[in-house]
């Protein structure tokens, strides 16, 4: 009877551990459906008002793609950098982890560092978000993107200190797949950002 209730919960353990991740991994695309909702209900009524307004030519004409185009591409290596995070956890590699989170977490705040300087140049040529309607939705898009990324930013630093042979590499994987999926999220949503707030007016 002993041996029956030892083997019947060692089966179980890790069906409950599988079905704790899966409601992780849900719970994860469920809440990355909502944000897909805000900006993409924020970038549709940007690109509609657009349309009705005949296109954001002349206030596009300002925005700094320059800049815009660097952080694109500060995004696409902290996104390598986060994969390579993910791939040496899988291998238990603690340096490896340690290092290419580092990487991540200062590639997100070389991209915050840009997006400031982007900022102070808009208000120095007396751009803010009271000065038209294109300048409100490019603020109020690109803000939320700041903040998101910021968080995204906290997190990855998170278990960056975290990272140590003291934690269980199953949990830390674990946490670092979520953590990636959410930043991957959100250079998808600076991608579109990207394109309809920076490249699609000046085309106009």
């Amino acid at each position: 009877m002993t041996s029956t209730t030892v083997e019947v919960g060692i089966t179980h353990l890790p069906e409950e551990t599988a079905s704790s991740f899966e409601i992780g991994k849900v719970g994860m695309w469920v809440f990355l459906a909502g944000e897909t909702t805000v900006f993409g209900g924020l970038l549709c009524v940007f690109v509609l008002l657009g349309l009705h307004h005949g296109g954001w030519g002349a206030e596009g004409a300002h925005v700094n793609w320059r800049l815009a185009a660097i952080n694109t591409l500060i995004l696409f290596a902290s996104s390598m950098t986060a994969a390579l995070a993910q791939t040496a956890a899988h291998a238990k590699d603690w340096p490896g982890i340690r290092r290419f989170l580092a990487l991540t977490v200062l590639l997100g705040c070389l991209f915050l560092a840009v997006k400031t300087f982007e900022y102070a140049g808009d208000f120095a040529e007396g751009f803010t978000p009271l000065t038209g309607l294109f300048w409100s939705f490019y603020y109020a898009t690109t803000g939320l993107h700041v903040l998101h990324l910021s968080a995204g930013v906290v997190v990855l630093f998170a278990l960056f200190l975290l990272a140590t042979p003291k934690k269980s590499a199953e949990w830390l994987e674990r946490k670092l797949k979520y953590a990636c999926l959410y930043w991957y999220f959100v250079e998808l949503v600076w991608i579109f950002v990207f394109a309809l707030v920076y490249l699609t007016p000046c085309a106009a």
